[in-house]
């Protein structure tokens, strides 16, 4: 895909990181993953707001009946414009208590390992019987601390991306691929 630049310099899109059907493919091998390890289990899907959704809502369509899936969601925000700032702020937490539960943490994407290392914390003091990560997309180079997250949809270079729930400023989300954020 060629650059293209938004009306008034505003940032707009390079290159397709991963496609549509790559997407779907590896979705698709995430799902049966899943499905082998909490078959005939209770599990509760909890989708980190809003940018996981996309990747949640095809996530859960391709784990097999044989596990019993409940649904919640979390927001929260550390980001403000391309960069994390550091601080984890809870909009919404669980209507969900998940004590006794398996849980599953369903994020889009993983770079600092701040976000997520703060709300693994905060759901192991609510006693899970289990807690794992499924991210859509992996960062690895940009850890400020150590996270690996169990299941993980793609590796990719430290880029701004957006499209499949991955967001600019609330923008971009409908993509249905991941594509690199070029500035002007």
């Amino acid at each position: 895909m060629a650059t293209r630049q938004r009306a008034g310099g505003e940032p707009g899109l390079g290159e397709t990181l991963v496609s549509e059907q790559e997407l779907q493919q590896r979705v698709a091998e995430l799902g049966a993953e899943i499905t082998r390890d909490y078959a005939d289990r209770r599990l509760l899907v909890v989708g980190v707001l809003k940018g996981s959704a996309v990747f949640m809502a095809d996530l859960m369509r391709a784990i097999g009946p044989e596990v019993d899936v409940h649904v919640d969601f979390v927001a929260v925000s550390s980001y403000a414009g391309t960069a994390s700032t550091g601080t984890i702020r809870v909009l919404l937490d669980l209507r969900e208590n998940p004590e006794g539960r398996d849980v599953l943490l369903v994020e889009d994407i993983v770079d600092t390992g701040l976000t997520l290392s703060s709300l693994t914390e905060t759901l192991r003091a609510r006693k899970p019987r289990s807690l794992e990560v499924a991210t859509l997309l992996d960062k690895p180079d940009c850890r400020k601390i150590p996270f690996v997250p169990k299941y993980a949809g793609f590796k990719i270079p430290n880029e701004f991306v957006v499209g499949f729930g991955l967001d600019y400023e609330e923008r971009y989300r409908q993509l249905p691929y991941v594509g690199v954020l070029r500035t002007p």
